[in-house]
C-alpha cells in the first residue's frame, strides 16, 4: 500500500562541467547561480510545497555535510521553522544510484523508528536533482502530484520536458500514449525507451524529431518498486545495503561498505532498463545547469548574441560567454566560444564542447592538482578566507569573520600560526588565555596550543594569518568545540 510521501535531494555532485567556478569542495548547487537563493536552497524551498519538510532528507558527500548543513540552517531561520532537518551522507561520491538506494533504507529506517513495530506503509519517494533552475513552482507541484498517482499504482515516473536544442549533457525520453496510464494521469505517457547522454548527432536526430523529451533528472516511486528494480538490475548495491548498518540516528554508512558500491547513476543502472518507467510532461520552465553552454543559452545576451559578465571589454565578438569573477578579461572577435576566469583559472573552449569541461577537470585530479578541488576564497560557516601566497613551509591567508561568529576551538599538530588584525577587532583564545587584539595587534599561535578567534562585535574582522610548518593542510585541525556542529 502506498503511503507517506518523503523526498530526496541529491546534493553531493562535484559540478565539474561547471569548472572553474564550480569545484570539488565548492560545487554549482551550493552556489547562487540566480536570485537569493543556492539551486540546493531553492530545491528545498519549492519541495516544501509538496512534502512535510521534516520529510525532505538531503544527500550529500561528507566534505560538503557542513556546508549543506549551514544553508539548511538558513532557511530554518528564515522561514521559522522548528523541524529537524535531516542530512544523509556518502562516505565518497558514488553517483546517483547509491545515493538513491541510501536514502531509501534511511526513509525505512525512520518509518521503523516512529512505528516501531505497528504496520508500515509503503513511502512514495521524489528524488531531485539540487542543480535545475525552475520557474513556474506552482506548476512543479502539479506535475508531483501527477507523478505520485502514477507512482501509488507501482510506476517509476520521470519529469520530461520539451527540449530547446540538442544537448548531449541530458537525457532523453522517448514516450508513447497508454490507456492504461491515462486513466490515472490525463497527459501522462508510457516510456518506450530511455537514453541517457547520446552522442550530438543523436542528440539532434531527438529534437529534430519532436518525438523526445529530455530527463530532468526528477523521478517519483515507491520506495519497495525501487529496490525491486535495482535488486534486478544492480543488486550490489542492494546486497552491500542489506549488511550494512544504518539507523534512523546514525544517517551514514561505513566507508569500507561503500566504497564497494558501484559508481553509476540511476539513469544507467535503472532507467535505461526498467520496464515501469513512466513520464509526465514537466511544463514549469526548467532550465538545466549542468554546463556552459546551458549556463549561455538561459543568460540574457546583448545584440550579438554574447553573454558579458564582470570586468570584459570585447570587441566583434558573436554569440559567446565571457565570464570575468576577478580580472579583466579583454576579447576581439571569438565566435561561440565560452571563456570563464577565476582568480586561480581560466576556462577557454568552444560552446558546443563544454559538456567536455569534466575531462579538463579529470585530467588535473589525475595529476594531483588542487586547482580542480577547491577555490583560492574558501566559503565556512564563520565567513570565509583567502589564500594570498604559499610555499615552501608557509602560506599566508586574509580571514573574514563575520559579526557575531566564531571559529572552532582547535589546535594544529604541525604548523603555527601568526594572526595580525588589519580590520576591526577580534577575541583571542589562547591555551587558556582569552583577550582582545586591537586593529594592527598581532599573536603568534604555538604548534598543538589550543586556540580560536572569534568575532562577538557588529563589525566584520580581517585578520592576515601566516601560517609556518612541514605540514600546510586544512586537514590538520583538531576540534574540541564548534557552534557549527563540525566537532
Amino acid at each position: 500500500m502506498a503511503g507517506s510521501l518523503y523526498a530526496l535531494i541529491l546534493a553531493g555532485g562535484s559540478g565539474s562541467r561547471l569548472w572553474p567556478l564550480s569545484r570539488e569542495l565548492h560545487p554549482k548547487q551550493l552556489m547562487k547561480i540566480e536570485g537569493d537563493y543556492t539551486l540546493f536552497q531553492a530545491a528545498f524551498i519549492r519541495l516544501v510545497n509538496c512534502v512535510d519538510d521534516k520529510n525532505i532528507l538531503s544527500i550529500t558527500n561528507v566534505k560538503l555535510e557542513t556546508q549543506v548543513r549551514t544553508q539548511l540552517k538558513e532557511l530554518q531561520e528564515k522561514f521559522c521553522r522548528n523541524s529537524s532537518y535531516r542530512v544523509v551522507t556518502e562516505p565518497e561520491s558514488k553517483n546517483t544510484a547509491p545515493a538513491i538506494a541510501l536514502g531509501i533504507k534511511f526513509v525505512e529506517k525512520m518509518q521503523d523508528a516512529a512505528l516501531g513495530n505497528c504496520p508500515k506503509d509503503d513511502p512514495i519517494i521524489i528524488s531531485v536533482p539540487s542543480d535545475s533552475l525552475i520557474g513556474d513552482e506552482e506548476k512543479f507541484s502539479e506535475a508531483i502530484n501527477e507523478a505520485v498517482k502514477l507512482a501509488k499504482e507501482n510506476y517509476i515516473v520521470a519529469l520530461g520536458v520539451k527540449p530547446e536544442r540538442a544537448d548531449a549533457g541530458l537525457g532523453y525520453i522517448k514516450t508513447k500514449r497508454n490507456k492504461k496510464i491515462k486513466d490515472i494521469s490525463m497527459d501522462a505517457l508510457k516510456v518506450e525507451y530511455f537514453i541517457e547522454k547520446p552522442d550530438k548527432e543523436s542528440a539532434q536526430e531527438f529534437v529534430d524529431s519532436k518525438k523526445y523529451y529530455w530527463n530532468s533528472g526528477i523521478y517519483v516511486f515507491k520506495a519497495s518498486v525501487m529496490m525491486a528494480e535495482l535488486k534486478k538490475y544492480e543488486p550490489e548495491i542492494v546486497d552491500i545495503l542489506k549488511k550494512s548498518e544504518i539507523s534512523s540516528q546514525t544517517p551514514t554508512i561505513a566507508y569500507t561498505d561503500f566504497e564497494k558500491m558501484p559508481d553509476i547513476s540511476i539513469d544507467y543502472a535503472v532507467m535505461e532498463a526498467t520496464k515501469k518507467l513512466a513520464m509526465v510532461p514537466l511544463d514549469c520552465e526548467w532550465k538545466d545547469v549542468g554546463s556552459w553552454d546551458a549556463i549561455y543559452e538561459i543568460s540574457e545576451k546583448d545584440e550579438n548574441g554574447n553573454y558579458l559578465m564582470g570586468n570584459v571589454v570585447d570587441l566583434g565578438s558573436k554569440n559567446s560567454m565571457i565570464y570575468s569573477t576577478s580580472k579583466l578579461i579583454t576579447s576581439i572577435g571569438l565566435e561561440d566560444t565560452v571563456v570563464v576566469e577565476t582568480e586561480d583559472a581560466l576556462l577557454v573552449c568552444d560552446r558546443e564542447n563544454s559538456n567536455d569541461v569534466k575531462k579538463i577537470v579529470s585530467h588535473l585530479k589525475e595529476r594531483g592538482d588542487e586547482v580542480q578541488l577547491t577555490h583560492k576564497t574558501v566559503y565556512r560557516p564563520w565567513g570565509y578566507y583567502t589564500v594570498l601566497t604559499e610555499g615552501n613551509g608557509f602560506l599566508t591567508k586574509c580571514i573574514y569573520v563575520n559579526p557575531g561568529a566564531k571559529l572552532s576551538v582547535q589546535l594544529h599538530h604541525h604548523r603555527s600560526e601568526h594572526w595580525v588584525v588589519v580590520e576591526g577587532k577580534a577575541m583571542v583564545l589562547k591555551g587558556e588565555e582569552l583577550f582582545e587584539l586591537q586593529n594592527g595587534e598581532s599573536v603568534d599561535i604555538e604548534v598543538e596550543e589550543k586556540h580560536s578567534l572569534q568575532n562577538p562585535f557588529d563589525e566584520p574582522l580581517k585578520i592576515l594569518e601566516v601560517q609556518q610548518g612541514d605540514i600546510l593542510d586544512e586537514n590538520d585541525i583538531v576540534r574540541f568545540e564548534d557552534m557549527y556542529g563540525r566537532v
